[in-house]
């Protein structure tokens, strides 16, 4: 459909809490579908509807391999244990963090039929979901960080021979 802009961090429509959808209609599809194209184009792991300016309870989500998922209305209804994981975020470029997540989760939701989806999730997955509901709640990755010093900015690599130097 379209690739939107993604909004990025201090913007103010990142701190508001999305609302459920109430029923499915065009309107969703094609949100779904701009989720998907935005996601895909940044090429990121996650998208939710907020990052797009849209205040709904969407989320994208696309693992490595696998075709996209969109969930509706996804919330955590179980989690298990520990784990440090290193997060960044498209809505906040040039960043990365160790953060604590959950060693799986279990999260029901809505996928784009209006079926009811019930994942239980590990590893990237799990790690994915609990990012893209935090942003349905106005939650950042950077909120998790038990320490300022831990958001470190990530260098950008350049190759050596497209760098002009003046002798």
């Amino acid at each position: 459909m379209a690739v939107l802009p993604i909004y990025e961090f201090p913007h103010e429509v990142l701190r508001k809490k999305a609302r459920k959808v109430k029923k499915l209609d065009k309107s969703i599809h094609r949100i779904a579908e701009d989720l998907v194209d935005t996601m895909q184009n940044a090429q990121g792991v996650g998208l939710a509807a907020n990052q797009i300016g849209i205040l709904k309870r969407i989320i994208a989500i696309q693992l490595p391999e696998e075709d996209p998922r969109v969930y509706i209305n996804p919330e955590i209804v179980d989690k298990e244990g520990e784990r440090e994981v290193t997060e960044a975020c498209l809505s906040v470029p040039g960043y990365r963090g160790i953060i604590t997540r959950s060693i799986w989760v279990k999260a029901k939701a809505w996928d784009r039929e209006w079926k009811d989806v019930r994942i239980k999730a590990e590893g990237l997955l799990a790690q994915a979901l609990e990012h893209e509901i935090d942003h349905l709640n106005g939650i950042l990755y950077m909120d998790h960080l038990e320490q300022h010093q831990k958001l470190e900015k990530i260098e950008t690599e350049f190759n050596s021979e497209e760098v002009e130097v003046e002798n």
